[in-house]
């Protein structure tokens, strides 16, 4: 790896821990630049996911204040994003590297449409469930998992998918729900790298530059998302997510 290279990693670190914090995607900065410096596309994602880690850390922290009230909440729904996780990291070691390619731009744009529905979601879920988990219930349960399953798998825009689920199951305002996005995304992110450090190739140069970037990002990017009003956060959710499928289905 050249000086420029290492350079140009640790720049689209930090702007991936950055655009984690705020809402998720970073991972379609990071890859990419692996790859494009020549690292196996495989170990270029095992790579990028465990150098994230760092940044997801400092996202969530720099987001505690929102994260007051919600610790029961997200211990039961981390064990989805865990045990999700896991699956994930498995499928990545043993499936077609194409399996999830038809099915993920799907997700995202789901993901978008509930996070522009949100506000109408919320009102009418909320006048139907007085007595409603606090926590989503079941359904809230799988759809962390699924979305730790695709975490662990890419993880790229698994942050649209995480805020779309939180926002239409969870009475709670955009910024908590970011809040609780970035612990759960962490989790995934931690989980899937244990995984990959014990059993997939891993290139520690490229980890290196990713995660010292993505310190930096994930604080970065706490600062300013903690700022943006609830519409002006929500239309960047999904301008990444529209950025995410093209750059999926079209490379």
């Amino acid at each position: 790896m050249s000086p420029w290279e290492a350079v140009a990693i640790c720049a689209a670190g930090v702007a991936a821990g950055a655009i984690n914090a705020v809402v998720g995607s970073g991972s379609l900065i990071t890859f990419p630049t692996l790859v494009a410096v020549g690292v196996d596309p495989v170990t270029a994602n095992v790579s990028n996911n465990i150098g994230l880690v760092p940044g997801s850390f400092t996202g969530a922290y720099g987001y505690r204040a929102e994260l007051k009230g919600q610790r029961d909440r997200l211990v039961k729904l981390g064990t989805g994003s865990a045990l999700g996780s896991l699956l994930g990291g498995l499928l990545l070691l043993i499936l077609d590297p194409d399996v999830f390619q038809i099915v993920v731009p799907v997700l995202i744009a789901i993901a978008c449409v509930l996070v522009v529905l949100q506000p109408r979601l919320n009102g009418w879920l909320a006048a139907r469930r007085e007595h409603a988990h606090p926590d989503g219930g079941p359904l809230m349960w799988l759809g962390v998992f699924g979305a730790g399953v695709y975490g662990g798998y890419f993880g790229a825009a698994q942050g649209v998918l995480l805020i779309g689920l939180l926002g239409a199951f969870l009475t709670e305002d955009l910024q908590r729900v970011n809040a609780a996005k970035n612990v759960l995304s962490l989790i995934v992110n931690a989980t899937a790298a244990v995984l990959f450090t014990l059993i997939a190739p891993v290139d520690w140069w490229a980890v290196l530059m990713v995660a010292l970037g993505a310190t930096l990002g994930g604080f970065l990017g706490a600062k300013v998302g903690r700022k943006l009003p609830a519409p002006v956060l929500r239309a960047f959710i999904v301008c990444v997510g529209i950025v995410a499928i093209i750059k999926l289905v079209y490379g």
